[in-house]
């Protein structure tokens, strides 16, 4: 059996990474998407319950590499037998995600999609099924990147790059899977210090602290999961599961540490955290950057972790790096989303280099990621 996830274009080796931690296998990664094995469905619900890199969470019907996307596909759907999972009264609906944003509307291809199923099982079992676009029972979610098709039973079925926790929001915030790979491309160990200096409100340590203590990002979503309400699954105790998988979240108060000057930001980062269940595992000040050095003592910070902000460009970076420079640690690391002419000028003149660079897309929302070192003298 195989299982597949959506996310962001740049950050799939963080799923893959993520997959391997949480259910021991190794994907197979395409642009957007990476499939894996699973052992059983248990695997699946696991990834649903704790994953904070994934998009959407699927098992695997179908994959194969296409031309003519609706042909190839019909032709694919011939192979399926839908019985496991849709009988004569189930309803469903298809939701389509692609790379490319040219071609055909996502909505027309779901319609489109939709049809081919539709078809499908009229032909095999000769009837119709049901469909709702608004409360399906089922969700057949086809995803295609430029040359290949995946399909399969959307196992979460809602967008899981969502955070239930973002009540209180700031302009320029990202989402919690984008701050949930800053934190990996850090290489964020749950025995560090980590500082984000521009916090707005509280996205990246959440998902720090999140990552940090296991635990669940849908701890307080698990009513929400469209798998338990499968008939396939009709016997299996959800809640039990549950209850084993917060077994796991750990009671220690990582060094977790949520600056911002704002004071709006602060209160709204504080909480946010408290709707995400993890408040005690994050400190908070109020701060101007130009101050970090009297609050933390030279080399006590590991990895910092931030979004710079669009204003006060060039006295925004020259001091951020001049406090860096003193607060980081000399096998410290920083990894943060900004412009590139002034992070490349600030960090250089502070004795940093950049030793990576990556893009993350959230839809067309394009970020440059840069991480950072100490220059080692010679």
């Amino acid at each position: 059996m195989k299982g597949f996830l959506t996310t962001h274009k740049g950050m799939e080796d963080i799923a893959a990474l993520e997959v391997k931690e949480l259910i021991g296998s190794e994907s197979k990664i395409d642009e957007a998407c990476i499939v894996f094995d699973i052992k059983n469905y248990e695997d699946l619900f696991k990834l649903c319950y704790r994953s904070q890199s994934s998009i959407d969470i699927c098992y695997l019907l179908a994959e194969f590499d296409y031309s003519d996307v609706f042909g190839d596909f019909e032709k694919n759907m011939e192979k399926i037998d839908f019985g496991e999972w849709i009988s004569k009264n189930t309803s469903f609906r298809v939701k389509c995600a692609k790379v490319s944003e040219d071609g055909m509307p996502t909505p027309e291809m779901e319609k489109k999609f939709g049809e081919i199923i539709i078809n499908h099982i009229q032909k095999k079992c000769h009837y119709n099924q049901k469909v709702s676009l608004e409360n399906p029972e089922i969700m057949i979610f086809v995803c295609l990147t430029k040359k290949r098709c995946y399909a399969g039973i959307d196992f979460a079925g809602f967008d899981l790059s969502k955070r239930s926790y973002k009540i209180f929001q700031h302009s320029a915030d990202i989402k919690g899977t984008i701050a949930y790979s800053l934190v990996r491309i850090a290489g964020y160990s749950k025995n560090e210090a980590l500082l984000d200096v521009f916090s707005g409100s509280g996205t990246i340590p959440i998902e720090a602290a999140l990552f940090s203590s296991n635990f669940p990002v849908r701890h307080f979503d698990k009513e929400k999961f469209i798998f338990s309400k499968f008939k396939k699954f009709k016997d299996f105790d959800f809640d039990k599961l549950f209850r084993k998988l917060d077994t796991e979240i750990s009671d220690d108060k990582p060094r977790i540490y949520n600056v911002d000057l704002s004071m709006k930001n602060l209160n709204y980062a504080k909480k946010n955290s408290k709707i995400a269940g993890v408040d005690k595992k994050i400190s908070f000040s109020r701060m101007d950057a130009e101050w970090l050095d009297t609050k933390f003592e030279r080399g006590k910070i590991d990895k910092i972790v931030t979004k710079m902000p669009n204003i006060h460009g060039n006295e925004l970076y020259n001091e951020f790096f001049y406090q860096a420079e003193f607060i980081l640690n000399d096998k410290g690391k920083i990894v943060l989303i900004g412009n590139k002419e002034l992070t490349e000028k600030y960090s250089s003149k502070h004795k940093f280099k950049i030793f990576g660079q990556r893009e993350i897309f959230s839809g067309k929302m394009k970020y440059t990621v840069f991480i950072l070192t100490k220059q080692k003298l010679k």
